[in-house]
């Protein structure tokens, strides 16, 4: 790391802001409702799901975050109030209205999540309970809860908290499922007590945004509620542009690799680097191409040494011009192609590099200097037991 010290845990949490989480019984006993409160107006910048089958968290959140500014975030889980009608709608417009008059905020300051099961409208008579009496429960800090509130099929939280100079930075997800680029039912959140420009502020996570969540698959399907939000209250200070943006975009990585980690089912962690591509997008596309199919990713769980499917993944980009006579696949080590196939040593030796629990594949495409990497996971028979059991 340069000028900054991660840490997988909770260790530091920013200065000047409050948080709750608590269970309002949407589902279960677990954690389900929960809200950050930064104590001062906070510059804030958003990216959002691509799917046009939006919820209406996305609606209300792309215009709330339009002018820059926020300074509470609410979100529930386990309801994804999708597909709701134009009550879901007002639904999320009145959770935000009930978080603005409890911490004496206008609405448009609230920025709301949710996420879950789709098509279900949001409880809200138990929301309001939730709200009731909100500002005399927040306490300062207690990120790594809401990091835990904000869970649905995920096995455990994902957060990082990593510190600069004076100010820290304070990250978490969740996505388990549904998960594909386009972000990622994946959500973000980064909280800051640095001092960022609003404009570089939104610039910084959307090139973190590229580099990380656009970069991981679970199983090809884009959410209808993905968002990535983040919040600069500019207690501790000023940090430099570049550096920030560089901490950013390292903690969006290693969360998007948690993600990627812990895909519904998964039982290895997925790399797939692409070097030697014509340009960076070229890159992308066809490490996007190797985590994503279906083949490559139940051979990699079968511990299949089936190297030839990732040929064929990247060979499925129609728009990249490869020359097959040029191009080099590996499996860690294990060089299986080069121009040719390495048949029948690399086999065997590819068969006992599967079985361990990360599974790195490398792709010199040779057409230039760009690469790109892009994170996934195997798919198992548990994967189709979660998601067929999913609203039951």
């Amino acid at each position: 790391m340069q000028g900054w010290q991660m840490e997988s845990d909770a260790r530091w949490q920013p200065s000047g802001y409050r948080s709750m989480a608590t269970n309002v019984g949407i589902r279960d006993a677990s954690l389900d409702f929960t809200v950050v409160h930064s104590t001062t107006p906070a510059a804030a910048a958003a990216v959002f799901t691509r799917n046009r089958f939006c919820g209406h968290p996305v609606t209300v959140g792309r215009s709330h975050v339009a002018d820059g500014q926020l300074q509470a975030v609410v979100v529930n889980s386990k309801n994804a109030n999708v597909a709701t009608g134009p009550q879901g709608l007002a639904d999320c417009r009145d959770l935000c209205r009930w978080v603005g008059d409890a911490l004496d905020l206008g609405a448009q300051d609230v920025f709301p999540c949710s996420t879950g099961v789709i098509g279900r409208r949001l409880p809200m008579e138990r929301l309001r309970a939730g709200v009731d009496g909100l500002a005399g429960t927040l306490r300062p800090g207690g990120l790594d809860r809401f990091a835990q509130a904000i869970l649905t099929t995920d096995t455990r939280t994902k957060h990082r908290c990593l510190r600069l100079g004076d100010a820290v930075l304070f990250g978490c997800c969740k996505g388990s499922g549904m998960i594909a680029p386009d972000m990622a039912t994946m959500l973000a959140f980064f909280f800051t007590d640095a001092r960022v420009d609003q404009a570089q502020l939104d610039q910084a996570l959307r090139q973190a945004v590229d580099a990380s969540f656009h970069m991981v698959s679970v199983d090809g399907d884009t959410s209808t509620s993905d968002t990535a939000v983040v919040l600069a209250n500019g207690q501790a200070g000023p940090v430099a542009p570049d550096t920030f943006a560089a901490a950013l975009s390292a903690m969006a990585v290693e969360l998007a690799q948690e993600i990627a980690r812990d895909g519904e089912g998964a039982t290895k962690l997925l790399r797939a680097d692409v070097t030697g591509a014509p340009d960076t997008q070229a890159g992308r596309a066809a490490a996007k191409a190797i985590i994503d199919s279906p083949l490559v990713k139940t051979a990699v769980w079968g511990r299949d040494p089936n190297w030839g499917r990732v040929a064929m993944a990247v060979g499925k980009c129609f728009g990249l011009a490869l020359d097959p006579d040029r191009m080099r696949i590996c499996f860690g080590p294990v060089a299986v192609y080069d121009g040719r196939d390495l048949e029948p040593t690399a086999l065997e030796e590819l068969r006992a590099y599967l079985q361990g629990d990360e599974v790195r594949i490398t792709v010199d495409l040779r057409m230039g200097e760009a690469r790109a990497t892009a994170w996934g996971c195997d798919l198992s028979p548990d994967y189709v037991r979660i998601n067929g059991e999913y609203t039951t």
